[in-house]
Formats: structure tokens, C-alpha cells, sequence
């Protein structure tokens, strides 16, 4: 008698002898067993390698966070608990070698794009305004990477990042805002490139063909979807595209952010482990962040509470601002507009966001306070009829917004010139 180890002769459990088919079947289940047990132990260590590898891609930013520290006590406090401010630095830095090809490495750089956004409480949209890099600003003394100070000094925005880096941006945009910034990013040109590959492109829409020699950009007129390199010179052109303004290389950021919006929040990306791999690789190893947001975790809690946002929710605006009076080349921000913006973002409150056609104007505005006024009083009138009471049958008072008890109108939401991610016009 032998073994049970398929030869004829084992026996059962009670000692008899097994039936063959019996014995092929015990030794089936033994393998599909081991192997299933050897692909579970495989499958924890490949998802350990993939987290432990994108987790160990991104640059944490301590230096700036020891500087922030420095200054805490200067800094704005919180004004809406859960709310989220977070600071989106493009830098055209030169080093490296996938950076060089755009300029001589001269040890310094300015923020090519900056970009506030601001993720109310509730999740359910999201604010991006960017701010010009010709805009004129107060820019705090700040810590030079040889270790000296700057000195305290009015003067372009973007110069703060060249003189202090970050940490001294940030300082600056709070000074200029009042918003406490919790996080912040920046990418540099090989970054952008990077992503924008691992997600297969960013679809485009122009009106006219581009012929760009500086930007070496050759693109036809109509809709396309630009890689890596065609969608960095899409990003910084300036000459060839419109008026050849910051302005509207702003409005070409921002419409491009919408796009790529989109595209991430396809199925062809979140749900295809093809693309989004890539893409995880691709953002982590292209960023630099704040210690909080040095890791996949702190990343994922980041992206997921935004994945779900529609479309019409993600608003793009740049800072009210307007031509600077001692030198028309640089702008300056426009008051009230640009306090009532940063009040807004500050306190969590909503905004509204249209285009220039509807807002009548073709810089940022808000609805004068005078017309909010007229309006409330139209309001009111058109809600009383016949000399009849303010009171309504439910309870609530005339021009209230529906709230039982209450006298006071509510505030309409005041409007600033923008886009949302749900606009795809060519531009």
C-alpha cells in the first residue's frame, strides 16, 4: 500500500482505502490553497512595495516649515474650522536636467503661477484664485537660502519667491489676505509635464491656429489634447496667444486646471490602474509639500475630499486688481472688490462666479453695494402686494430667505468674474 499522494493504495481517514477520484480532489484543494495563500502574501507585498515607493516620492518642505514657525504668532488665525486653504506654486526654476532645456540655471527662481484655492467645510466646491505675478505687493523681511534677510519692501509679488522661497510667499499672500495658508505645493516645469502625460493628456479647444517660436508651440486651430511638452508651452505662451497679457495667460491656466479637472475625475482615470498608477507616480515625485501634506496618506485625504465635486462647483477667478498707477506694467489690487473676495474665502462664505459678459465688466468685480441694496428693496416690494403684512402664511418674513422669525434680509452672494470647470469654450 502506498501513499495517498495520488498512487493507488492510500487510504481515508478511518484507514480504508481512498477512491482515486477522491485523491485528486484533496490534492486539488491543497494547491488552490497554497497558491491562493502565496498570491495574498505576494499581492500584500506588491501593494507594500507601490505604497512604500509613492509614499518615499515626495519632497517634504522643512525649511519652510521651520521658517512659518519662526513667524506663527504674525500669522492669521482660523476663522472657519474645516475649512482648508491651500497654496499652488508653479515654479520656473531651471534645475535639473529635465529643466534646463528652458533657460541657464542661475541658482535662482521666481512663481511662474500662483494659486490659492480654498476648500469650504462642507466639501461641496472649491475656489482657485490666482494671483498675478506682476502684482504689487508687501513682501515681509524674509530668510535667503545663503542665510541673510531681505528687508521688508513693497514690490512684485513673485520676486518674494525668488528672494525667500516659500515660506516667504506664503507670508506674503497671508499679509496680503488675512488667510491663514495650511498647506501649500510647488511643481516645477518637468512636474507638470509629468502628470499631465500620466493621465494622457488634457484636452484644448483654440479659436486660431499658434505658431510660437519661444514657447515652441505649434498648435492647428479647434479641439485637441495636448501632451506633456505642447501642454507646458500651452500653460506659459504669452506672445502668440491673445493680447499677449498675464491676464490671459491666467485665463489659459485656468480653463486648462478645468480641464484637467475632468479629466482626473473620469472613470478613464480613477478607475483604470493603468492610468492612475502612473499618475500617483507622476504627482508624487513631482511635488514638494508642507509636512502635512508629505505623504500618500495626507495626499489621499486631500484628493478625496475633493474627487467628488461637480464640475459647475470648481470656480476659477483672478484677484480684483488693476493697472498699478507709478508703472502701467505691473497691476495693483482693486478695493473694495479684492477685500470682499479675501473676507469671503476668509469667513467660508460663498461666492458667485461669471463671465465677463454677465458681470459687465472685463476685469474681477462685485455687485456694488448700492445695487445689493436696490435689489433687496425690489425684493422686498415685489414680495408684499397691496399694502398687505411682510409676514407669509408659513411664518417667515418677506425678504428673509425663508428663515421663521427673522426681519433682516439676508445678503445676496455677491458675483466675481470667473469660470468653473464645467466651461469648455476655445479660448
Amino acid at each position: 500500500m502506498t501513499d495517498s499522494a495520488g498512487i493507488p493504495g492510500g487510504t481515508d481517514a478511518a484507514g480504508g482505502e481512498q477512491p482515486p477520484n477522491g485523491r485528486k480532489r484533496r490534492r486539488l484543494l491543497r494547491w488552490i490553497g497554497a497558491g491562493t495563500g502565496l498570491l495574498a502574501v505576494v499581492g500584500a507585498g506588491t501593494g507594500w512595495w507601490i505604497y512604500d515607493k509613492l509614499d518615499g516620492n515626495i519632497a517634504e518642505d522643512t525649511s519652510a516649515a521651520a521658517e512659518l514657525r519662526r513667524y506663527d504668532k504674525e500669522r492669521p488665525v482660523h476663522l472657519a474650522g474645516g475649512a482648508q486653504n491651500i497654496l499652488l506654486i508653479g515654479s520656473d526654476s531651471r534645475t535639473g536636467a529635465d529643466n534646463a532645456r528652458y533657460g541657464q540655471d542661475k541658482g535662482t527662481q521666481r512663481s511662474d503661477t500662483t494659486i490659492l484655492l480654498h476648500l469650504p467645510a462642507d466639501r461641496k466646491s472649491a475656489t482657485a484664485v490666482s494671483i498675478p505675478r506682476d502684482l504689487m505687493a508687501e513682501i515681509p523681511a524674509c530668510l535667503k537660502p545663503d542665510g541673510s534677510r531681505t528687508s521688508e519692501q513693497f514690490a512684485q509679488f513673485n520676486w518674494a519667491f525668488e528672494w525667500g522661497g516659500t515660506a516667504c510667499t506664503i507670508r506674503t499672500v497671508e499679509a496680503m489676505t488675512g488667510i491663514r495658508v495650511d498647506h501649500h505645493m510647488v511643481l516645477d516645469f518637468s512636474g507638470f509635464k509629468k502628470m499631465v502625460d500620466a493621465i494622457g493628456g488634457v484636452e484644448v479647444c483654440l479659436r486660431r491656429p499658434v505658431d510660437d517660436t519661444e514657447a515652441e508651440l505649434k498648435l492647428p486651430a479647434g479641439r485637441q489634447t495636448l501632451q506633456g511638452e505642447q501642454a507646458l508651452g500651452f500653460v506659459r505662451a504669452r506672445h502668440s496667444l491673445g493680447n499677449g497679457s498675464d491676464t490671459e495667460r491666467m485665463e489659459r491656466q485656468q480653463a486648462f486646471l478645468g480641464s484637467l479637472v475632468k479629466k482626473v475625475q473620469s472613470n478613464g482615470v480613477l478607475l483604470n490602474p493603468g492610468r492612475l498608477y502612473p499618475l500617483l507616480d507622476a504627482a508624487t515625485s513631482s511635488v514638494t509639500t508642507d509636512p502635512g501634506l508629505a505623504s500618500l496618506r495626507g495626499l489621499y485625504e486631500l484628493v478625496r475630499g475633493v474627487r467628488d465635486i461637480p464640475t459647475d462647483q470648481i470656480k476659477f477667478l483672478t484677484v480684483p486688481r488693476r493697472p498699478y498707477a507709478a508703472n502701467l506694467n505691473r497691476d495693483e489690487l482693486r478695493q473694495p472688490d479684492a477685500s470682499q473676495l479675501f473676507q469671503r474665502l476668509r469667513a467660508d462664505e460663498p461666492l458667485a462666479i461669471a463671465p465677463p459678459e454677465a458681470t459687465g465688466t472685463p476685469a474681477p468685480a462685485t455687485r456694488p453695494e448700492g445695487d445689493r441694496e436696490e435689489a433687496a428693496a425690489d425684493d422686498k416690494t415685489d414680495r408684499t402686494q397691496d399694502g398687505a403684512e411682510e409676514g407669509t402664511a408659513d411664518g417667515t418674513r418677506a425678504g428673509t430667505g425663508g428663515r421663521p422669525g427673522t426681519a433682516e434680509p439676508s445678503a445676496p452672494v455677491p458675483t466675481f468674474t470667473g469660470t468653473t470647470a464645467g466651461v469648455a469654450d476655445c479660448r
